[in-house]
């Protein structure tokens, strides 16, 4: 499917929030401190497109909050209300991309796009990476509609549903390791190659329409931990998570879904005290599945925690958060809550063939949907 800018007049809102491609030189490091209008400077437009530039914030993606991200729904949706928009880019830090585009993805319901798009190199540099993504994102802005929150970079186009930062300082920094990317552009020129799937979108948080980073006194966020699994791994880190006020949790888990039986019992009392539990894995691609007792799949399961499908804990913990953000629009029941996080986390589950022959019901969801 081949979608072509026309060169008819496009008018895109650029929102920039900091990154490697507004990172400079500081003496020691690099740190983000180029302007929204600086970084558009390195970057020819494509034809028949013009931009406007919203300086929202300037920070590493590392130091991003969910008040940062929730500030950014906003500014998305405050650009949006005005019909003459055609389209939104959003330059941002590599680090923590996959969280903020889910984030602005599950709460998504205009035919316009939002392109996410950063860079590996910083600004400034002779090969650097940042202009070209940013041209590339620009075009599929211009050129595309009903694809939801999208990535762009190095050429390639990704839903935001599943992609993840897999190469830590090469051009083709993310993937979905579970799924085709989505399409391609160059050459003047978008061609999608499938269409994502996306659980119909949650309505605007009231938590947005307040969020400030770094502001003092405000409302503290849903606070959602993850901890990993891992070999000698014990309940620690869960039970200090929900004493912290944690009020949801990812567990990375080893394999399909597994830990042990003493992680069972503390996912079973965090569930008990109302915290809304996922179980994501540390392998980078495959579903998770009800497999294994004695601490596996089977027993999170049984002991309340919902299984992530193809999502992984980044993305995972964001819609654990979106989830507990809707409480705002009475999802309160914990029954209820938890339906909407399992809503949340539906989506392309794909499985291995030895995997569709158990009893487990994740199996057999599998073997039905794939």
């Amino acid at each position: 499917m081949q979608r072509t800018n026309d060169g008819g007049p496009r008018r895109i809102v650029v929102i920039s929030t900091g990154g490697t491609i507004a990172s400079r030189w500081q003496g020691t490091g690099y740190a983000a401190d180029a302007s929204g209008d600086d970084v558009l400077a390195t970057a020819p437009l494509p034809e028949g497109v013009t931009v406007e530039v919203v300086d929202l914030f300037n920070v590493n993606s590392s130091r991003m909050t969910s008040a940062h991200q929730l500030a950014l729904l906003r500014t998305v949706h405050e650009t949006f209300a005005d019909p003459g928009v055609d389209g939104i880019v959003v330059t941002h830090g590599t680090d923590t991309l996959e969280e903020t585009a889910f984030l602005l993805d599950l709460h998504h319901a205009d035919a316009r796009p939002v392109v996410l798009t950063g860079a590996q190199r910083p600004f400034g540099t002779g090969d650097g990476d940042g202009p070209g993504n940013l041209y590339d994102a620009l075009q599929v802005a211009a050129s595309v509609r009903e694809l939801g929150v999208l990535v762009v970079f190095d050429g390639r186009v990704h839903a935001a549903r599943g992609t993840v930062k897999t190469q830590t300082l090469a051009a083709d920094a993310f993937s979905d390791p579970s799924a085709e990317r989505l399409g391609r552009v160059g050459f003047s020129r978008v061609d999608v190659e499938r269409l994502p799937e996306r659980p119909a979108p949650l309505p605007f948080p009231d938590a947005a329409l307040t969020a400030t980073p770094g502001a003092t006194g405000a409302a503290p966020l849903p606070r959602v931990d993850i901890v990993t699994h891992h070999a000698d791994g014990d309940p620690l880190f869960i039970r200090a998570a929900v004493a912290a006020g944690a009020r949801g949790l990812v567990l990375e888990a080893t394999g399909a879904g597994n830990a042990t039986p003493e992680i069972a019992d503390a996912v079973a009392d965090a569930v008990a005290q109302g915290v809304l539990v996922a179980v994501s894995t540390r392998v980078p691609s495959g579903p998770l599945a009800e497999i294994y007792t004695g601490g596996g799949a089977v027993d999170l399961v049984a002991a309340g925690a919902l299984l992530t499908g193809t999502l992984r804990a980044a993305q995972a913990r964001i819609a654990v958060l979106a989830a507990l953000l809707a409480e705002g629009d009475g999802a309160t029941d914990p029954a209820r809550r938890t339906a909407l996080l399992r809503r949340l986390l539906e989506g392309p589950v794909r499985a291995e063939p030895a995997l569709a022959t158990g009893h487990s019901r994740s199996a057999s969801a599998v073997a039905t949907r794939a």
